[in-house]
C-alpha cells in the first residue's frame, strides 16, 4: 500500500469516484457530456493525489493536492446541479454533498499540516539531489 492511500481524504475521494460511477451510469443518455465531465471531476480529484506524491517536494505535492481539491469542488458544483434538475435522489445528494465537504476540510488540515512539516524540515524528500558539475 503506497503511503497516500492511507490518508483519509484520498479514501473518501476514491469512494466519491465510485459512487459519481455509479449514480452517472444511469442517466439518460441526452447527458452524456455532465456523466463524461462528473467522472472525469471525480478520477482528477483522485489520480492528482497519486501523481502529486510521486513529485519530490512537499510544495509540488500541495500543487497536486489542491488540483485534487479543485476538481471536488468542480464536481460539487455538478452535484448541485443534477440535484437540482432531478437527476439524483436526495439521499445521494445528501451523500455527496456530506462526503465532498468532508474531505475538502480534511484536504484543507493536511495542506496545512504538509506546510508546518516543510518549514520545519521535517517533509522528507523520496529522491537524493544529486548535483553534477
Amino acid at each position: 500500500m503506497a503511503p497516500y492511500e492511507k490518508l483519509i481524504f484520498y479514501q473518501n475521494i476514491c469512494v466519491i469516484r465510485k459512487l459519481i460511477f455509479g449514480i452517472t451510469k444511469n442517466f439518460p443518455k441526452v447527458h452524456f457530456r455532465r456523466v463524461s465531465q462528473m467522472n472525469d471531476a471525480a478520477r482528477s480529484a483522485k489520480q492528482n493525489i497519486r501523481e502529486g506524491y510521486n513529485r519530490d517536494t512537499a510544495g509540488e505535492f500541495a500543487r497536486f493536492i489542491k488540483i485534487s481539491r479543485a476538481s471536488l469542488e468542480e464536481l460539487q458544483g455538478d452535484v448541485d446541479d443534477c440535484f437540482e434538475d432531478g437527476l439524483i435522489t436526495k439521499n445521494d445528494y445528501n451523500t455527496l454533498k456530506d462526503l465532498c465537504g468532508k474531505t475538502k476540510y480534511q484536504i484543507d488540515r493536511y495542506l496545512d499540516s504538509l506546510y508546518k512539516l516543510d518549514e520545519e524540515g521535517k517533509w522528507k524528500s523520496r529522491f537524493k539531489n544529486k548535483r553534477t558539475r
